[in-house]
């Protein structure tokens, strides 16, 4: 399940996952958030919490997220993944040569600093 956060600047969507995130979650909750914001804004900045609720994610949702992400590649301008599942941070860890945009990884016990980043450039 996906839920958005409050109290991030304009032009940032903010998501927190908690359980198991479905192909559903991103179909009926990220995408057309990440569409309404790409029609206001240039270049939009995302805040991705997985904490400690999160129990995984199905390869419907890991593919709808690879593919929102490339198909808007140079419109991504920060990106702060929230998480201490070691194999998510390593996966972004080895790929974030790939995003013209700054991408930061951070651990649960950083999500203030995760949030005061994301807020920056906004």
């Amino acid at each position: 399940m996906l839920t958005f956060l409050e109290g991030f600047p304009e032009g940032t969507i903010a998501v927190a996952a908690e359980g198991r995130v479905t192909a559903e979650d991103y179909d009926t909750t990220l995408i057309p958030k990440v569409e309404e914001a790409l029609g206001k804004h240039k270049k939009i900045g995302l805040y991705y919490e997985l904490g400690k609720q999160f129990s995984g994610i199905d390869a419907g949702a890991a593919w709808k997220d690879l593919k929102i992400g490339v198909e808007h590649l140079p419109r991504w301008e920060r990106m702060a993944l929230v998480t201490d599942t070691e194999w998510i941070r390593l996966a972004i860890n080895a790929f974030r040569f790939l995003m013209p945009g700054k991408l930061r990884v951070f651990t649960v016990a950083e999500a203030r600093e995760a949030r005061d980043w994301i807020s920056e450039s906004q």
